[in-house]
């Protein structure tokens, strides 16, 4: 059974899926200026970029946020401690 996230504009939405909607949306030059990371801006695939995403989390946390803010506005709320 899945758990409902309804203030998660994330859930469901694969890694895999959100490199493609950005590469269709923003192109890679776009995105590599927006995130300067190696796999957006040398030889950029979704493949690569998929393999270094899984494995850097302040990495995928870029990319999350860059898609949130180019498809849905979407700014999470900074939290205070």
């Amino acid at each position: 059974m899945t758990q409902q996230q309804p203030n998660n504009p994330l859930h469901g939405v694969k890694l895999e899926d959100i490199i493609i909607k950005l590469e269709q949306e923003l192109g890679w030059q776009a995105m590599g200026e927006a995130i300067n990371i190696r796999c957006f801006t040398h030889d950029p695939s979704v493949k690569s970029s998929l393999k270094f995403l899984r494995k850097t989390p302040w990495a995928r946390e870029k990319v999350e946020q860059l898609y949130l803010d180019t498809f849905h506005g979407f700014v999470w709320p900074s939290i205070k401690k």
